[in-house]
């Protein structure tokens, strides 16, 4: 049984914890974090990609694996995955992620017009992304 860590019409909103005021670009070194891989796909392409897309493609470019291969992907979502929640772009750089109606992602900072429309849309489930400490 395959797993997904996609949601549908969901706003995940930054961390109880995050410090970043508006959304910060992660810093882009040699190797690419997970965070600036999360950000170079979604903010290139916003609405085009799941969040298994996103995080698959992730993967894949982290070990060299072919984006485009089914065999890996399904290896891959084999096992549950962490969901965008966990994403260090909610929890430390200050990006909320929308998840429209068809699962597709795109990133919201925080300190957007755009955010605090998503914030307060109850049409939309809320959540979010994870704590980076642990709550006192």
């Amino acid at each position: 049984m395959a797993h997904t860590t996609n949601y549908t019409n969901a706003f995940i909103e930054v961390s109880e914890d995050c410090r970043a005021e508006h959304g910060e670009e992660p810093p882009i070194a040699e190797n690419l974090s997970i965070a600036a891989l999360h950000y170079r796909l979604l903010i290139e392409e916003p609405y085009t990609r799941t969040s298994d897309d996103v995080l698959f493609e992730t993967h894949a470019l982290r070990k060299g694996i072919d984006p485009h291969d089914e065999a890996a992907r399904e290896e891959f979502f084999s096992k549950g995955q962490a969901c965008l929640r966990s994403s260090p772009l909610g929890k430390r750089y200050g990006w909320g992620t929308h998840h429209d109606a068809e699962g597709r992602v795109a990133l919201i900072p925080r300190d957007s017009e755009e955010y605090a429309r998503l914030a307060a849309d109850a049409d939309l489930a809320h959540t979010r992304a994870m704590r980076s400490s642990r709550a006192v």
